[in-house]
């Protein structure tokens, strides 16, 4: 049966030099086989997982370096921590601090506070962390942690293809508007756990988890309308196409509807170009990762039937030969043989499928590039 089995060694990307690294290198590719496999099964179910997943930790990421950031950049600018800032002033009926100051509620509310954090109106006891200088500085903290955001969500969360400019754009104003409705939310909770005297650290961490945790929560449907779905999206256009033909078919004659046509054809033409590139780039790296999957697993076959294969040899070579350990070694390389050819076939039926999808994706790469190109 040995002479039967292909134990040629699969080519795959090498391990780290550094035994540390490789090890976990293992690890990850292990995983990378399984979730894929697991893809294979239950797409949508992984989709859905893979989308959350993915959202959930670039969000929590960015709000934890948001929060490291506030940290450290009040006291950049410390010298406006003199300057209250707080708009619009409401006050909250007749509460007030200790030292008589109303408690307000207000979009963004930064009053000054002594170097303890509490409240105050007297400039000589302002503190690095309130006022403008605070403001600027949690201002600044979320504007780099939604730099961060975008483009970690646009181009591994969601793959998108989309106009960039377009989708920036919209994100921002998005951003300014949640931050005005999240503020707002936090105008109302400030004011009250300063007067509870609760730590200023311990303010910041609660309000990047609620400031944060209500963005996120927003921005998750956002992104889902601008990085939608190109399947979706793709059949959207395609029957809004085909009720507005049967509408100029009726009328031929009216302009209007003719040049709405033209317009929902292109529309329908670039969101087919979309799902064809994502699907095929989505395929392209699903089947390349299997690929790379299915030979370290045939390998390691491979190696352990080889090293079995040669402590059976050098025991039938031994002149004083136990049968009966022979016979169980022969089994076990039997089995071993089995599991060998399997895995061989899963290695070669992987390999193929990646280069196909490779072959696709360029070729589909080239036609969108060459479609666009046209429509200069």
């Amino acid at each position: 049966m040995e002479n039967t089995i292909n134990t040629t060694k699969f080519e795959t990307k090498p391990l780290n030099k550094n035994a540390f690294l490789a090890f976990f290198q293992k690890i990850w590719r292990w995983w990378l086989g399984v979730w894929y496999n697991f893809s294979d099964k239950h797409s949508k179910l992984a989709s859905a997982i893979y989308l959350v997943f993915f959202f959930l930790v670039f969000s929590e990421g960015v709000t934890i370096i948001q929060y490291l950031i506030m940290t450290f950049l009040p006291y950049v600018f410390a010298g406006l921590s003199t300057q209250p800032f707080i708009w619009p002033a409401v006050n909250l009926g007749s509460l007030t601090y200790a030292d008589g100051t109303p408690l307000q509620w207000a979009i963004f509310n930064e009053p000054m506070r002594t170097v303890a954090g509490a409240i105050t109106t007297d400039p000589t006891l302002a503190g690095a962390q309130g006022g403008l200088g605070n403001f600027i500085a949690f201002e600044i903290a979320v504007f780099v942690a939604q730099c961060i955001n975008l483009p970690l969500q646009r181009n591994i969360t969601y793959r998108s293809h989309g106009n960039v400019v377009w989708q920036s754009m919209w994100y921002f104003i998005g951003w300014i508007l949640i931050s005005l409705f999240v503020n707002a939310v936090w105008g109302i909770c400030s004011p009250f756990l300063t007067l509870w005297g609760w730590e200023i650290w311990l303010q910041n961490i609660l309000k990047t988890f609620i400031t944060g945790g209500l963005s996120m929560f927003i921005f998750f449907f956002i992104f889902m309308i601008i990085f939608p779905n190109y399947k979706n999206v793709r059949d959207s256009k395609n029957k809004q196409l085909e009720a507005l033909k049967v509408k100029v078919e009726a009328n031929p004659n009216d302009v209007n509807l003719k040049n709405k046509f033209d317009k929902v054809s292109l529309e329908a033409q670039i969101a087919d170009e979309n799902y064809r590139l994502s699907e095929a780039e989505k395929n392209n790296h699903t089947c390349e990762t299997l690929a790379n999957s299915k030979a370290i697993a045939a390998n390691a076959i491979i190696d352990k039937y080889l090293k079995e294969l040669n402590i059976l040899g050098a025991e039938k070579a031994k002149s004083d030969n136990n049968l009966d350990s022979i016979k169980n070694k022969e089994k076990k390389v039997t089995l071993l043989g089995e599991k060998v050819i399997k895995a061989d076939e899963l290695a070669n039926k992987a390999l193929q499928n990646k280069i196909s999808a490779s072959e696709d994706y360029t070729k589909v790469s080239e036609e969108v590039k060459k479609l666009r190109a046209s429509r200069a």
